[in-house]
């Protein structure tokens, strides 16, 4: 039975079928054969696996990050970091890592970060010379730090199928999400001198003042977001919410560029997104509740401890499976599929349930800039006009960084953790 369940699914995969539909798909047609269970059960797992609470961030971050992208807090928040850095050579390619970090510690997307900023930056950085394969690929990569800077949407999926605490999910994500900002700016600071790429105009202190006064109200959204959330004020769903709220008031009545007619494009790409993500979320609900009931889990729990009996063996072989899985599937649908199977295990090799939601975030979100499921390589590609083939080489050299970067995260549990246990 579980050979012709997992044959199914990736022929189904392999024939080009959504995710969604193949791992629906992939239940029911085995249950019906295997099985005596009525199919109406499936019906009633799928809408049991929205039924959850903290879900709702999912749409609300989404739509939030959709009303940011057009009421000009991400042009806001691209002025303030260029009024810095712009003048440095390569400062153009440190500015889009820096929105990119602010930008996905609103919205929680990886791929709302890539489309937001990229929309503005890559124009900008291939008419200054930077290169359409390096501008294109700087923003791809810099993009991943809305799925690792908190608020973060893999986060909040892997806490809601765990139980695992997703305002300490979110404190984890402070430390390495920064790190990785860092080394990718210094990295292409470096490349950009090599290249001979010369910065912006320096600009003086009085136009440096003008740009925090016009994005004091930007920068301060993440504050609302996240100090509200560790001070206990309200929870990551509620978190949302306000930002939805403070996205739309600010859009409309403070900046001004978001006008109502523009409203209904917003609400109905924000709607798109989310019944895609929530279909999945339905369909690998049905998908993991049949691997439970048959003991797929402790099956798989049972073959991975005789292998070895070692954590860090053990943590090796996860983050090489999600490598994999990451470029084949979304990073929703491989956190709803594999957490359920990979917690318990690790729990029996005394993983920190944290720390793991940290390696998957991190690990999965690499699937953002691999091939063939890439969506932040699609989203650059568009913008930066070059072939997918172009923008995979660029990325290569920022390949070892982010490597380095998972490693640490990933054997160095004080990395994620020391800062939620300090606010314990």
């Amino acid at each position: 039975m579980l050979g012709f369940l997992l044959v199914l699914l990736f022929v189904l995969l392999f024939m080009g079928l959504p995710v969604a539909f193949a791992l629906a798909s992939t239940s029911i047609l085995t249950i019906a054969i295997f099985t005596d269970i009525p199919l109406s059960i499936t019906v009633q797992r799928m809408f049991g696996s929205l039924d959850s609470f903290p879900l709702l961030a999912i749409p609300l971050f989404i739509l939030a990050g959709t009303l940011m992208a057009t009421g000009g807090i991400s042009k806001r928040l691209v002025n303030l970091a260029s009024a810095f850095i712009g003048h440095i050579p390569g400062g153009l390619a440190g500015v889009t890592i820096i929105a990119c970090m602010i930008f996905g510690a609103i919205s929680g997307s990886s791929a709302a970060t890539c489309a937001a900023i990229g929309g503005i930056m890559i124009p900008v950085m291939i008419e200054k010379g930077y290169g359409r394969t390096f501008s294109g690929a700087t923003t791809a990569v810099a993009g991943e730090l809305g799925s690792i800077i908190p608020p973060s949407i893999p986060m909040i999926l892997y806490g809601a199928t765990t139980g695992t605490s997703i305002g300490a999910l979110f404190v984890a994500g402070i430390v390495p999400g920064i790190f990785l900002a860092i080394i990718l700016i210094i990295f292409v600071l470096i490349v950009s001198k090599r290249k001979g790429l010369v910065g912006e105009i320096k600009t003086t202190w009085k136009e440096q003042w003008e740009a925090i006064k016009d994005s004091t109200l930007a920068l301060f959204m993440p504050f609302i977001i996240l100090g509200g959330i560790y001070g206990g004020v309200f929870t990551p769903t509620e978190a949302a919410a306000v930002a939805v709220a403070y996205a739309l008031f600010i859009g409309i009545f403070i900046y001004k560029e978001l006008k109502l007619r523009d409203l209904v494009k917003i609400f109905h790409e924000a709607a798109l997104t989310t019944a895609t993500i929530m279909v999945i979320i339905a369909a690998a609900g049905v998908f993991s509740w049949f691997l439970t009931i048959n003991s797929i889990p402790q099956q798989v729990a049972t073959l991975i401890i005789g292998f070895t009996d070692n954590a860090m063996t053990f943590l090796l072989i996860i983050n090489l499976l999600l490598l994999i899985v990451g470029m084949f599937f979304e990073a929703s649908s491989a956190i709803l599929i594999l957490a359920p199977i990979l917690f318990p295990i690790a729990l029996k090799y005394g993983i920190d349930p944290v720390h793991l939601g940290l390696i998957f975030t991190v690990n999965l979100s690499m699937g953002m800039i691999t091939p063939p499921v890439g969506v932040d390589l699609f989203i650059s590609c568009k913008i930066a006009g070059i072939s997918l083939e172009e923008i995979t080489k660029g990325v290569l050299p920022f390949f070892v960084l982010i490597i380095i970067h998972l490693l640490l995260v990933t054997y160095i549990p004080s990395f994620s953790l020391w800062l939620p246990n300090l606010m314990k």
